[in-house]
């Protein structure tokens, strides 16, 4: 792999999900709030576009593009808060707990919903629409048409549920389904059945066809039908943790071989929470998914105890319009950088690329004993094979793989 291109992003160089579409890339911020356009139709002479600037106490960590449409999450900027110093403190207990939305009608001081512009002028976003949210919404998956799925934070509930949103007037996205495991509605006297240190609560959905993958962070995973885009039902809840330490993150179908890629995300500095994997599952039997195999981990040196977070956080997820294989797969796992592996074996996976980008100069996260050192973080292939890479500190990296 080779690096081609480099951006500060303005000088907000911290950046969580980043979508590109007609040569323009648009990068959530974490520490920043907002989210930055940056023309990238030359990689290796970026050009910031603008910055748009996201409520008090609010963050757009998350967004989606596709239609010339860009949806971004509104939801509490928690690492502003004091106390979520110490990222163990919201990720060892339920989101409705932590932000205080399990209460019905708690105060909030943060916008909470889904935004939505038009990006026909692709360095000019102009919101057309906003759907609230009670408590926010965390991420989303949209492909275009009528139908996003959002992870949606509501009150009365312990943590983020799936909920389906019907895009047919982007102007005004409304909801139109809502699934939740048994257990997290408190409002309606459901009781939890895990531990209070356990984070039960959906990251976001892949939908394949009529089937939703869904990441449910200390649950694992659930799979959902959704056919019936107003009534959600389960197929299957598989959960892993324990003995495995949980986070799952990602739920990426490769429909063409029965497979589903599954990764774990590592969510504490100095390897706290040990080890995190992405997971191989034959799906041929929804209802039965079965682990056959986990990608190895970086091999060449070992990057547990170098600091910061190591391990997995994100894989580039086939989108419509980008690159697309069900060989390779793309991922980030933090202080070990991006890593690509191929698994036309799936039994026996192996990796085939990798690289490393500079370290930050200087850090936009000012919590308490962090330091300079690299934290790749989301990723994003575009069809010609270039890849965009987004850091918590360092910027945006483009590179691209040899193999």
């Amino acid at each position: 792999m080779r690096l081609i291109g480099h951006s500060d992003q303005g000088g907000r160089r911290d950046g969580i999900q980043v979508m590109v579409q007609n040569g323009y890339a648009y990068i959530g911020h974490l520490f920043s709030r907002g989210f930055t356009v940056l023309d990238v139709r030359d990689p290796k002479n970026i050009r910031f576009c603008t910055y748009v600037q996201a409520p008090p106490n609010t963050w757009n960590v998350h967004l989606q593009v596709h239609d010339n449409l860009l949806l971004v999450i509104h939801g509490k900027d928690v690492f502003a808060d004091a106390a979520f110093a110490d990222e163990a403190s919201y990720y060892k207990a339920s989101a409705g707990a932590a932000l205080g939305t399990a209460a019905p009608k708690s105060a909030r001081d943060w916008d909470a919903g889904m935004a939505v512009y038009d990006i026909s002028k692709g360095d000019s976003p102009r919101r057309i629409g906003f759907m609230p949210v009670s408590g926010g919404i965390h991420r989303i998956w949209y492909t275009g048409g009528r139908w996003a799925y959002v992870s949606a934070l509501l009150d009365g509930f312990s943590d983020f549920i799936f909920m389906t949103v019907d895009m047919s007037d982007p102007a005004n996205p409304r909801e139109a389904g809502r699934y939740w495991l048994p257990g997290m509605n408190l409002a309606a006297g459901e009781t939890p059945s895990w531990p209070a240190s356990s984070k039960f609560g959906l990251h976001h959905a892949l939908v394949d066809g009529d089937i939703a993958y869904g990441a449910w962070r200390d649950a694992g995973l659930v799979v959902m039908d959704v056919a019936d885009r107003s009534k959600p039902k389960l197929i299957k809840h598989h959960n892993w943790s324990p003995p495995f330490q949980g986070g799952t993150h990602n739920c990426l179908p490769l429909a063409d071989r029965d497979l589903l890629v599954v990764l774990d995300e590592a969510v504490l500095d100095d390897y706290e929470d040990g080890r995190k994997n992405i997971w191989i599952f034959d799906v041929r039997v929804p209802a039965n998914p079965i682990s056959i195999a986990t990608l190895p981990e970086p091999a060449e040196a070992d990057y547990r105890y170098r600091g910061a977070h190591y391990g997995p956080h994100n894989i580039h997820e086939n989108r419509p319009g980008t690159f697309q294989s069900s060989s390779i797969i793309f991922s980030t796992w933090q202080n070990a950088g991006v890593r690509v592996h191929d698994i036309s074996n799936a039994y026996s996976p192996k990796e085939v690329g990798a690289l490393i980008p500079a370290a930050p100069t200087e850090l936009m996260d000012k919590r308490p004993g962090k330091k300079k050192i690299i934290q790749s973080c989301d990723i994003f292939v575009e069809q010609s094979g270039l890849i965009y890479v987004t850091d918590y500190n360092a910027g945006l990296s483009v590179m691209e793989f040899g193999g």
